[in-house]
């Protein structure tokens, strides 16, 4: 069920079209810009641009959703890492940028997907844009880490 009224973060970064899971607190959606292969954005749904403003329940479902989405990361792209990146300066509500790592190319559909940053800080300045097929791709993967 979409939100009535999403904020301004979740429309950026493609939702509903990129999202991959929606709870009461958090969406999971797959990141337009893919700095890694396998690359999401966990957005909360509230209007809050401070972390220490969301409720306690979103803690708990937070918690739930990390443990998926680190199933899903290792079986949609064998990462080796995984960085959790709160930049919130240009996208004000809650949201956190996850980016998983490796060393060496994945691919999908014959396009690489380098880790230019490995093994240092991801380069959020290179990436590949999420195809339509790419975003189908993770949300059957997505779909299986249930």
């Amino acid at each position: 069920m979409a939100l009535p009224d999403p904020h301004a973060t979740l429309l950026k970064f493609g939702y509903p079209d990129t999202l991959l899971h929606q709870g009461e607190h958090w969406a999971v959606l797959v990141r337009p810009a893919q700095p890694t292969l396998g690359s999401l954005v966990l957005c909360a749904t509230s209007d809050a641009t401070a972390y220490g403003d969301l409720p306690e329940a979103a803690f708990a479902e937070q918690a739930a959703l990390v443990r998926r989405i680190e199933r899903f990361a290792k079986c949609f792209c064998n990462n080796e890492k995984i960085n959790y990146l709160m930049l919130m300066m240009v996208d004000l509500q809650v949201h956190f940028h996850v980016i998983p790592r490796y060393s060496g190319d994945r691919s999908h559909a014959g396009q690489p997907f380098p880790d230019s940053g490995w093994p240092a800080l991801p380069d959020l300045g290179r990436s590949v844009p999420a195809s339509g097929d790419l975003i189908g791709s993770m949300k059957a993967s997505w779909a299986a880490t249930e």
